[in-house]
């Protein structure tokens, strides 16, 4: 699914932990075929609603050539640890999972416990999966050929103002989904890191 905006030609790819629910917000805000409920019924996850986060399909990507198409990227040891600060410590969503729940696995890990074993998470926990999984299959393999514009995740300020140009209103991004805790890569253990580094290591030539 491509998240679009088509009273204003937009269109948008979300990275799960890179802003996506402050983005999804702007935009439902913006858009005029959106429906919203009343303010004191809405949470993060009203916007997960409007517009679910799917896979890359260069087809229906392609049919959105002549809107202005944008996503935006984080740095990929910063999204990894937002994983974890979010869906892990924070929210405590690995509980949820009925297969997890079964095979014994830590269900509140520290996490060294949980990057050390995140094969084994991301295979049983479809939460962890989508949130650890590469972002080339949210964004399409050719960055530089699919999208007019890309921001970081520290560019949201300059994004509102294309926005704002756009749409002819005044267009602010919020800042939602914070976590409470602040894991940082250099806070895990050294081997926990040498077991990252290939996965950070694929991620990182991606964005180049």
């Amino acid at each position: 699914m491509v998240i679009a905006v088509a009273a204003h030609n937009i269109a948008y790819k979300a990275l799960p932990k890179a802003a996506c629910s402050s983005v999804k917000e702007t935009l439902a805000r913006i858009d005029p075929s959106v429906t919203l409920p009343p303010e004191d019924e809405i949470t993060t996850e009203t916007w997960h609603a409007i517009y679910p986060t799917r896979r890359f399909f260069p087809h229906e990507w392609d049919a959105q050539s002549d809107a202005w198409r944008f996503c935006v990227i984080r740095d990929p040891a910063k999204r990894l640890m937002s994983l974890y600060n979010d869906i892990v410590a924070t929210r405590k969503m690995l509980k949820r999972s009925p297969r997890l729940r079964a095979s014994g696995l830590p269900l509140e890990p520290d996490a060294d416990t949980f990057f050390s074993m995140l094969p084994r998470y991301r295979k049983l926990a479809s939460v962890v999966r989508h949130h650890a999984i590469a972002a080339a299959y949210f964004l399409g393999e050719d960055l530089r050929d699919n999208y007019d514009a890309i921001y970081r995740t520290e560019d949201l300020g300059e994004l509102a103002r294309m926005l704002s140009r756009r749409t002819g209103q005044v267009v602010t991004v919020p800042r939602r989904n914070t976590s409470r805790a602040r894991l940082k890569l250099q806070d895990l253990r050294n081997s926990t890191i040498d077991s990252l580094r290939p996965l950070l290591e694929r991620e990182y030539a991606y964005l180049s």
